[in-house]
């Protein structure tokens, strides 16, 4: 079996928008490498390599400056790559975790001494058969201890029949992609309208990342973002973005120095890109939340 190719653009383009210091990226991976990192025998998916390395590198050519790694499915529960990823950051990179809801407290500790501040679930349809919402309710309870927030990843029809309990979340709860909303269906789709109904919910964060998913058109993707940019309008004090690094299970590769020029359009002034890019990371991400 040959090894897959790598995901990622080979050499991104220097983006022509100047990020603010102390820039941060909310959502990518790290794949392997699988010689020190293996992937489990049972996964949704192989991808190629993508380590902290490159990463680091791809960070310092955009001007990002902080980062949140985001567990990948194919890593499974094995949040080590991630964990070794954020360990070389100098305290400026902390992680988001898959875990099982039956993972025990110290467990939940471990992680958070490894830099680990929230827990994933997923409801893709690619990705397996989720935990029970109300099992995760459960565990946020205990979240709630440690000051983790939920991260969820869900497609648009789940955001209604998940919404009952993710307004009661006793957490913060995170959005990821935009709801990963079809952007063809325009604005006034109902799976956009039921995220804008969720986000009336002060506890409620969502990414404006993921505009390379969300359409069926090539860079610059004009059609997803206005999706992003009514987000940031209505709801900047709770939007994070991410490059969504490296770009698994895509048909083509999106070039990041031109996913950082998008948010000209998604987040148009000086202001509205610090506070996306800089100060909602800052106290969401690297300022602890303890009940």
């Amino acid at each position: 079996m040959t090894d897959p190719k790598p995901s990622y653009h080979p050499s991104p383009s220097k983006p022509k928008l100047k990020l603010p210091a102390g820039a941060c990226d909310t959502h990518f991976h790290v794949f392997g490498p699988r010689a020190r990192f293996p992937f489990p025998e049972v996964r949704t998916y192989t991808p190629a390599d993508a380590p902290k390395e490159k990463l680091f590198e791809l960070h310092r050519h955009l001007g990002i400056e902080r980062g949140v790694v985001v567990q990948a499915g194919s890593h499974g529960f094995d949040n080590s790559a991630a964990a070794d990823l954020i360990g070389s950051g100098g305290g400026n990179y902390v992680g988001v975790a898959l875990v099982k809801t039956s993972a025990s407290d110290e467990d939940l500790r471990k992680l958070d001494r490894q830099g680990f501040r929230a827990a994933r679930f997923h409801y893709m349809s690619h990705l397996g058969k989720p935990e029970p919402i109300e099992d995760i309710m459960a565990l946020a309870n205990r979240l709630a201890g440690i000051g983790w927030h939920l991260q969820m990843h869900m497609q648009p029809p789940h955001i209604a029949a998940l919404s009952p309990a993710l307004s009661r979340s006793p957490v913060p709860v995170v959005v990821d992609h935009m709801g990963r909303i079809d952007a063809a269906k325009g604005i006034g789709d109902e799976g956009f309208q039921s995220l804008l109904k969720l986000m009336e919910h002060k506890h409620v964060w969502v990414k404006v990342s993921g505009c390379e998913r969300a359409s069926k058109q090539p860079a610059p993707w004009r059609d997803a973002l206005p999706f992003a940019a009514k987000l940031v309008a209505e709801f900047g004090e709770r939007t994070l973005w991410g490059t969504d690094w490296p770009h698994p299970n895509l048909a083509e590769i999106p070039d990041d120095g031109a996913l950082v020029d998008a948010l000209a359009e998604i987040a148009p002034s000086e202001a509205q890109r610090r506070t996306l890019l800089v100060d909602n990371p800052a106290r969401f991400y690297f300022q602890r939340r303890m009940t």
